[in-house]
């Protein structure tokens, strides 16, 4: 990965995060959050 992609992939998703923010009041980050601890908690599990 080229530092021309790395950042263009950092600034998409910043943007992403300031849309939910501001859009949204995060919701859909609170989801995510959740969910990857609900699969970090499967994972453990099988471990």
């Amino acid at each position: 990965m080229t530092n021309r992609i790395a950042l263009g992939l950092a600034l998409l998703i910043a943007a992403l995060v300031l849309a939910d923010v501001l859009l949204n009041d995060g919701e859909a980050l609170f989801f995510l959050a959740r969910r990857m601890l609900r699969l970090i908690e499967l994972v453990a599990f099988w471990r």
